[in-house]
């Protein structure tokens, strides 16, 4: 158990070790904390190699605190479409605000000072006050978590947030004074590439040897203990590609909810049936010249999983329909979508279905 576990014995082997394997990432290059903060953000269940395109753009655009703070909202949605959950990049520019009116638009040097803002758990904000400051804070994440509850044989269910708490008390007291930050990345590092979350852990790399207790009892399967997710919801829907040329049909997300504020393409709840779609287009004003089904898709939210089916919608000149509603829908071309409207990654497959490209693909 992590209660019983001399934690203080992992400290040395696990710096050696990272001095000698750590990966030559982006992040690591400074230790500027806005460009840490940016970074742990982005990595919150989130490969590295997919961060990487995601990390150089947004710091590209928004290079300091007070860019981020005063970016215009649909493009920095825009900076992190494909990455999701985006109240995350929402609570990191309420961030920057209190950054710039309290701080003189630099992060805090203070711990509990950064666990304070918006958007910050005890997680990010040991990573930040360790690597960017030297702060004696851990940083405990799921990687963390997985490794430690192996090495010592815990088996505290890691989905209960008790657990997370009493393992970064357990840390503070073993935070090596002159190389915090390097630990808390060593820590990290272990769990990414040694002891890894999926497949085989390779025992044979890791710095800890025969001081890990799952290994020596052979029971490295059982451990971490992580309570099995409830069950999702499912929602069906059917997704509309209406087009006019080269234009698309978009339409804007409520303020609220699930994906608030992205923009979308058309979709009602339940799958309708060809004569349906086109009664829908021309209540919207539309003349539908052209209609086909599409392929099936899926997409998968924390608590809910949405199972689509598509139609392409090919309409008639919409200026010659637009006095037949009193707000009649805008189609929009699929350049200016590539470049500035934010579409969640749940709609990916019939973005490709007309060559829009989303998230890091469609970089330039």
């Amino acid at each position: 158990m992590l209660e019983d576990y001399k934690l203080e014995n992992l400290v040395e082997p696990a710096l050696t070790w990272f001095e000698k394997n750590k990966r030559d990432l982006p992040w690591r290059k400074d230790r500027n904390p806005y460009h840490i903060w940016v970074s742990e953000i982005m990595l919150q269940q989130t490969r590295v190699e997919a961060v990487k395109g995601y990390y150089e753009r947004f710091l590209h655009r928004l290079p300091t605190i007070r860019d981020l703070a005063e970016c215009p909202e649909d493009e920095l949605l825009k900076l992190w479409e494909g990455l999701g959950y985006y109240n995350r990049v929402r609570n990191m520019q309420k961030a920057a605000k209190i950054i710039m009116e309290d701080y003189g638009g630099n992060m805090p040097k203070d711990y509990d000072a950064i666990l304070a803002l918006p958007g910050i758990g005890a997680y990010t904000a040991g990573a930040i006050s360790s690597i960017a400051y030297g702060i004696s804070a851990p940083a405990v994440d799921g990687n963390v978590l997985r490794i430690l509850c192996r090495v010592s044989e815990d088996d505290s269910d890691i989905k209960k947030e008790g657990v997370k708490k009493k393992l970064t008390s357990l840390l503070f007291p073993i935070m090596p004074e002159k190389s915090p930050g390097d630990f808390n990345q060593a820590l990290m590092e272990i769990g990414a590439i040694v002891c890894l979350p999926n497949g085989e852990p390779l025992c044979d790399k890791c710095p800890w040897g025969k001081m890990c207790q799952a290994k020596c009892h052979n029971s490295i399967d059982r451990y971490p203990v992580k309570s099995k997710a409830a069950k999702r919801r499912i929602e069906e829907k059917t997704v509309l590609l209406i087009m006019d040329g080269d234009k698309i049909l978009i339409e804007k997300r409520p303020s609220k909810g699930l994906l608030a504020g992205l923009y979308q393409f058309p979709n009602l709840e339940g799958y309708l049936k060809r004569d349906d779609v086109i009664s829908y287009v021309r209540k919207k004003g539309l003349d539908p010249i052209f209609t086909e089904p599409l392929p099936e898709a899926k997409h998968i939210f924390s608590h809910i999983e949405w199972r689509m089916k598509g139609y392409l919608v090919k309409v008639s000149d919409l200026e010659l329909y637009q006095e037949t509603v009193e707000e009649p829908p805008i189609l929009i071309e699929k350049s200016k979508i590539q470049s500035e409207y934010a579409i969640p990654a749940a709609f990916e497959k019939y973005a490709t279905y007309v060559n829009l490209t989303l998230g890091k693909k469609g970089f330039l």
